[in-house]
């Protein structure tokens, strides 16, 4: 969506120049550091729509930027990385990362996956709005409970903390529960994604929800794998 604020962190200044370029064509505001500590600094004072981070940054690494961003801000992050290990990626959503790219990426994907990410953010806000609300904002199921409204979830009256996008992707199931869904159709309606996107995003992120809501994370009770097709929530 144009008109957002994002913050593009990066310390090759060629690359945030042409990331920051390409995002103003698009209509957005945006601001931008080099640096960990700056980036902290900015993300605090302009309260950004989305950031873009990068994982090697000096003086504050972008995985230490994240842990602490996601401690205060809700906001979308896109991380990127210059290698394509999958350690840096399993790590970047660990720590509370919406998503992630690899160095080198097309202009034309870096551009679909920020307008996706702004355009859910925005229709979460829309879902959620009093006015606009066609589910109850409180669900219960079992032992969790789920407040639309208000962005929490417990389990046994026990508050749990999680972050922006596992809390998007539990609704999103507990609102539709036992149906079934592909990796790519979760890409789709929680992420945003209308093409084919990385699915191992999914999958950590459903793993970490199981170590969170479930009991006994090995044998889940409510986030269940569907052998070759997907995730469903039961209960």
């Amino acid at each position: 969506m144009s008109g957002s604020k994002i913050l593009v962190v990066e310390d090759d200044r060629n690359l945030l120049e042409v990331l920051k370029y390409n995002l103003a064509k698009e209509g957005h505001a945006v601001v931008t550091a080099t640096d960990g500590v700056q980036a902290l600094d900015v993300a605090r004072s302009e309260k950004p729509d989305l950031i873009v981070l990068d994982i090697m940054l000096p003086k504050l690494d972008g995985f230490e930027v994240c842990r602490i961003l996601r401690r205060e801000m809700t906001m979308p992050i896109l991380m990127l990385t210059a290698r394509a290990e999958e350690t840096d990626k399993v790590v970047g959503l660990e720590l509370g990362a919406d998503d992630y790219m690899t160095k080198p990426f097309s202009m034309r994907e870096f551009l679909a996956r920020v307008k996706a990410m702004l355009r859910r953010t925005e229709m979460l806000k829309t879902a959620t709005s009093p006015n606009k609300e066609t589910i109850p904002s409180l669900i219960k199921v079992g032992e969790i409970e789920i407040d639309l409204a208000r962005h929490t979830v417990s389990r046994s009256g026990t508050l749990i903390d999680l972050s922006p996008k596992e809390f998007d992707l539990l609704a999103f199931l507990i609102k539709n529960r036992e149906q079934v869904f592909s990796r790519d159709q979760l890409l789709e309606k929680v992420w945003g994604y209308d093409y084919a996107g990385d699915t191992r995003t999914v999958d950590v992120h459903v793993r970490w929800l199981r170590q969170k809501i479930e009991y006994d994370p090995a044998n889940p009770k409510h986030l269940l794998t569907v052998r070759g097709i997907g995730y469903k929530f039961e209960g």
